[in-house]
């Protein structure tokens, strides 16, 4: 399983980012650039490129990341919510480390 790279931003907030939940190989951080009230990253702790990946996942692996996903939007207070992957440049995604988005805190057709 690849370890961290030197060069992958995502790689250096889960080694010293500023970390609201972390277990069983995931981080969770803030983004940066919020889309919402509440808008935090899901990372895994190993550098995977991209949501493709995760069919090379072993399957418990690939259920500890939901389960992550899922209690960090519960921890975090949230009862409605939007989870999303970006996959691809064509998809949105901009930082070639799989992570999940949690957006909450507004109803989603609402702007900010």
């Amino acid at each position: 399983m690849p370890g961290p790279r030197e060069d992958c931003l995502f790689c250096k907030l889960v080694r010293d980012g500023d970390h609201i939940r972390a277990a069983d190989g995931f981080v969770a951080i803030a983004d940066i650039n919020p889309q919402a009230p509440t808008h935090l990253l899901v990372l895994p702790e190993r550098h995977v490129d991209t949501f493709r990946d995760v069919a090379e996942f072993p399957p418990e692996e690939a259920a500890r990341m939901l389960a992550f996903v899922a209690a960090t939007a519960a921890e975090s207070g949230l009862t409605d919510y939007r989870v999303v992957v970006n996959v691809g440049p064509g998809g949105g995604q901009t930082v070639f480390h799989l992570h999940w988005h949690i957006l909450g805190g507004r109803p989603m057709g609402e702007e900010l």
